[in-house]
């Protein structure tokens, strides 16, 4: 096994955790940032500048990669980089839906396509083909209110994924999608601060404030950052991983649970706890 790896959305929370893991595991890692300043300084890692909606960031990123792997080929690819803008989907801006899908699944879809000659569709290149690990979320499942255009991101990557595992079984390249509950990190003290603004005057103010409270909640006692990147490591470095790993807190009733039972039955469990009833608005 080749082991080293490429990471999306490598300065903050799943991802910087992610580099730690993969690093103190041995992997040699290229973890992509934005800024050079954001790159984790750690031994085994190498700072990538990665813009995952910029082609010519990509495509510079890959001929670094190229240039220090020589004719190995690439371990894996792991597209961590991912945005999560809320709000009614009636009124949300449409630019910030475009930019949730050009983030979360364009960005995911080109920089894969980027790097796949060197993870070995490119048969000149020596060494077992690597493996794509896309992160994904509980929204690649489940739609909850006020996340629309973030599960509808991660629905699309789950497809692309579904559909990328197959196709790339004639090159023996694997693909495997981690969809993770809420994770604890200081993204929520984040969204404290910003909250979702700018729905006062909607109907929908008085269950926002309600979503907001089971959101920030819910991320601050959820799993931790490092227990999503040991599953990272399993999903790039065991012989037979799963096609799918789940790490939600609570995972029976907060994942199993509302994909067993009749959707209207959990619509109508949401519509009371949020107040999404007719005649609740604020």
């Amino acid at each position: 096994m080749n082991k080293t790896v490429v990471i999306t959305g490598a300065s903050t929370g799943i991802g910087a955790a992610t580099v730690k893991t993969i690093s103190e595991a041995g992997w040699q890692v290229f973890a992509g940032v934005r800024r050079i300043e954001d790159a984790p300084k750690l031994p085994n890692v190498v700072p990538l500048l990665l813009d995952v909606t910029d082609r010519a960031r990509i495509q510079r990123a890959v001929e670094n990669v190229r240039l220090s792997l020589g004719n190995t080929n690439l371990g894996g690819l792991v597209n961590n980089a991912g945005i999560a803008l809320g709000g009614p989907l009636a009124f949300q801006p449409i630019d910030e839906l475009r930019q949730t899908m050009e983030v979360n699944f364009f960005g995911a879809v080109q920089v894969t396509q980027a790097f796949l000659p060197l993870l070995g569709l490119d048969p000149k290149r020596e060494g077992a083909p690597g493996r794509i690990v896309n992160m994904s979320s509980v929204a690649g499942g489940i739609g909850h209110p006020f996340l629309g255009g973030y599960a509808a991101s991660k629905h699309a990557l789950e497809g692309f994924s579904e559909s990328l595992r197959r196709e790339l079984m004639l090159f023996g390249i694997d693909v495997v999608v981690i969809g993770p509950g809420s994770v604890a990190t200081p993204i929520w003290d984040k969204a404290e601060t910003k909250g979702m603004d700018g729905y006062d005057d909607t109907a929908y103010a008085l269950s926002l404030k309600a979503a907001m409270k089971v959101i920030l909640s819910s991320g601050r006692g959820g799993i931790s950052a490092e227990s999503v990147a040991s599953l990272v490591v399993e999903a790039l470095s065991s012989s037979a991983p799963k096609v799918r790993y789940a790490p939600v807190q609570g995972k029976f009733v907060n994942w199993v649970l509302p994909r067993l039972l009749p959707k209207r039955f959990v619509d109508r469990v949401i519509a009371r706890s949020l107040g999404l009833v007719v005649g609740k608005k604020g």
